[in-house]
This record gives C-alpha cells, sequence and structure tokens, in this order.
C-alpha cells in the first residue's frame, strides 16, 4: 500500500503557483470578453435590427447547444483551415469569453426584460436618446437585479478554464497532469489542485461581491 507524500507538492509549487496565477487570468480575461459580448448582444437584440438580432440570437442557440470542448477545438484545429492561427492562450480567452457570452446574454436580456417599460418612456418624456436609456435607465438596474446570476456564471467560467488544457493552454489543469505525469502522485497533485480551485472560486467570489456592492450599491444619506 502506497503512503501519501505531499512532499512533490511543495517541491513542485511554484509551478502550482504559476498556473494558478495563468488560470486567474484565463478567467478575468474571459469573464470581461463575456460582459461586453453580453451587453453588446442585448442592445443590437434591443436595436429594432432584424439582421442583428437574428445573428445574436443564432449565435446564443450555437453556443449554448454545443460542449465547450468542441467550441475550443473549432477555434484552434478548424479555423487555421481559413488562415486564422491563434496561440492556446489567446484560443482560450476567445472561446471563454464566447461561451460566457452567450450565457451572458441571455441573464442580461431577463434583466432588461424586466424593467417596467414606463422607466422606459419616462426617458423619453426627459430628452434623453436611445443609448442613454438603455445604459442609465434600463441597463444598470437590470445589471443590479441579475447580477447573483452573472456571478454564478463566472464562477462556472473559471471552473471551465480546466478544459483548455485541451489545446495545451497554460493553467492549473494542465501544470497539474504534467506534475503527475513526472511523480505519479496522482492522489496528492490533484487533492492540492482541488483545494487550490476551490479557494480560486472563493476569492472571485469575494472579488464580484467587492464589485457589486460598489457598482449596484443603493445611494445612502
Amino acid at each position: 500500500m502506497n503512503t501519501l507524500d505531499f512532499s512533490v507538492i511543495l517541491e513542485r509549487w511554484p509551478e502550482l503557483l504559476q498556473g494558478t496565477i495563468a488560470t486567474l487570468g484565463l478567467a478575468l480575461a474571459g469573464m470581461a470578453l463575456a460582459m461586453v459580448i453580453g451587453v453588446l448582444g442585448v442592445a443590437i437584440r434591443r436595436s429594432g435590427n432584424r439582421l442583428g438580432a437574428a445573428i445574436v440570437v443564432g449565435f446564443v442557440e450555437i453556443i449554448r447547444n454545443t460542449p465547450f470542448l468542441v467550441q475550443i477545438f473549432f477555434i484552434f484545429f478548424a479555423l487555421p483551415l481559413a488562415g486564422v492561427r491563434l496561440n492556446p492562450t489567446t484560443t482560450s480567452i476567445i472561446a471563454l469569453g464566447l461561451n460566457g457570452g452567450a450565457y451572458a446574454i441571455e441573464i442580461i436580456r431577463g434583466g432588461v426584460e424586466s424593467i417596467p417599460r414606463g422607466q422606459t418612456e419616462a426617458g423619453m418624456a426627459l430628452g434623453l436618446h436611445q443609448g442613454e436609456i438603455f445604459r442609465i435607465i434600463i441597463l444598470r438596474p437590470a445589471l443590479r437585479a441579475i447580477y447573483p446570476s452573472l456571478c454564478s456564471q463566472f464562477i462556472l467560467l473559471t471552473l471551465t478554464t480546466s478544459i483548455c488544457t485541451s489545446i495545451s493552454a497554460f493553467e492549473l489543469t494542465q501544470v497539474a497532469q504534467r506534475i503527475d505525469g513526472d511523480t505519479f502522485r496522482s492522489f496528492e497533485v490533484y487533492f492540492t489542485v482541488t483545494a487550490i480551485y476551490l479557494v480560486l472560486s472563493w476569492m472571485i467570489m469575494g472579488l464580484l461581491a467587492f464589485i457589486g456592492s460598489r457598482a449596484f450599491s443603493y445611494p445612502t444619506r
């Protein structure tokens, strides 16, 4: 019976730390891109442009009904046939952003549609143009309402970064696989990686909660 030996974790800790930082970078970059896609997608759907709205709907349906692994493989392996070649890190960020963006569009759309039409009409009566109405009167209250749902989706996106190892992107799971292959200490390696992902998720939840408290808090006198 093999005995547990976590000394390998101490020896390779710098690599695990680098992998953790890389995972955090992928997650935050993917979240930022997903948020941009989510807001733009909702804005296009509400713009009255039928072609643009149809493209957004098609994008959401394709992304939400196909596996993330297939999406990242398509970007990394299929796009080079069209002359578009991306490195693993860039591919991972784009894939994470597109995947998270599709879900963000639906979450934000639900929040936007919950805003009473009377508020939009009030904005028009005040002489605000459509961009100001969407940004000030619709988007901000909607984001406040659906912020917890967005946070949950972004935590899931953080954990999805582990799939990026399938294209050899440098992140925590890829580092763990390399250490496991070198040491054959699977339990110790993946026990530690599980704990790191747990702490990473808590950290991001705390960061998102802080951002939410600053961005969407009601003013006090």
